[in-house]
């Protein structure tokens, strides 16, 4: 009855990683504290430990962004031949958590200026111990300036796309860029797009951006 009602529950949550987290807390929780585990003895405080390591790698207000998935090797390898840059150009990693984006950002622009913006302070100093080549900081994307960056790369949710979006029309130059991992700006039409290997896009749109319906933002 408890895993139903979890079940019933998690269909609350606006997507899918969500429901699967709702939906499998009581059958998890019951099978760790089964004989066989041998977890029944720990007080009810030790199964606090887990959420709150969880809070510090992922604060609560960067729930409502990408949770933690890291950007696969060599995925924007195409970037600088789809979007050259100068040497010296200011690029972001808006949401660096661990820094994968950044190191991929490095193998196809190395002679470019990389910044990553992390709201987790934890994830943020481990990405600056990871990349010490990048300026790290920690902060919110979202009240960061975007006008100073020639591109500004995104591995969000589809859900944030469009807030993406409109702080780009706001604040980004013409001639700049925003690339965005997996997810598409669905009423962009994409200046450039290509596949990975796991299935994954990659879309880069070009400021000013266009509508697809042909009319300009």
């Amino acid at each position: 009855m408890a895993t139903g009602l979890g079940v019933c529950l998690s269909l609350w949550a606006s997507n899918w990683w969500r429901r699967v987290l709702i939906a499998l807390g009581f059958p998890v929780s019951f099978l760790l504290g089964s004989p066989s585990m041998g977890l029944g003895h720990l007080p009810a405080v030790a199964w606090l430990a887990p959420l709150l390591l969880l809070l510090v790698l992922y604060p609560m207000k960067a729930w409502r962004d990408a949770p933690l998935f890291p950007t696969p090797q060599g995925a924007l390898l195409k970037l600088q031949q789809l979007a050259p840059l100068p040497a010296g150009a200011m690029v972001l990693d808006a949401g660096c958590g661990l820094g994968d984006g950044l190191k991929a950002l490095r193998a196809a622009y190395p002679e470019a200026q990389l910044q990553g913006v992390e709201w987790s302070w934890a994830l943020c100093g481990l990405c600056a111990r990871r990349c010490p080549w990048a300026n790290v900081r920690q902060g919110d994307i979202w009240d960061l300036d975007w006008s100073h960056y020639e591109l500004v790369y995104l591995f969000q949710r589809p859900e944030s796309m469009p807030r993406a979006v409109n702080k780009a029309r706001a604040r980004m130059r013409p001639g700049s860029w925003l690339v965005s991992l997996e997810f598409e700006a669905t009423a962009l039409r994409a200046t450039a797009s290509y596949e990975l290997a796991g299935g994954k896009m990659v879309w880069l749109y070009r400021v000013p951006f266009t509508l697809k319906s042909g009319e300009p933002t």
